[in-house]
This record gives C-alpha cells, structure tokens and sequence, in this order.
C-alpha cells in the first residue's frame, strides 16, 4: 500500500490531468462523498485516500468510455 505522501501526489497528479485534459469534468469532484464530510474534523488516513483516489480514476474511466 501506498503512504500517504503518495497517495497524496498521487491524488494530486490525477486531479491536475483532470483539470488540463478534461476541465468539464470538474464538476463532479465536488460532488464526490469523500470530499464532503459529515461531521467537523474528519480522520483523513491511507484507506480514505485510496478511496479517494479511486473514485478519480473511475471518473476518469467512466468519463472516457463514454467519449467517442
């Protein structure tokens, strides 16, 4: 498993490509659950960053399967 300074740049990384290559889909990383806690001063650990990241890369996969 990934620390979580890389998970981090990792996270970081992924969000830039969205952001150049695909800026329409901006959007919907605000909407993500991960991003909007529901209680004040959550524990962010490697788990939720791996979560985290994943929900990205599906974003990504979904985004791009359907692209023609």
């Amino acid at each position: 498993m990934k620390t979580e300074k890389e998970l981090n740049q990792s996270i970081l990384e992924l969000t830039m490509k969205i952001r150049n290559e695909s800026p329409e889909l901006l959007k919907y990383l605000a909407e993500l659950p991960v991003t909007i806690p529901d209680f004040s001063n959550p524990e962010i650990n490697c788990a939720i960053l791996a979560d985290y990241y994943d929900s990205l890369k599906n974003i990504i996969k979904k985004y791009t399967k359907n692209c023609p």
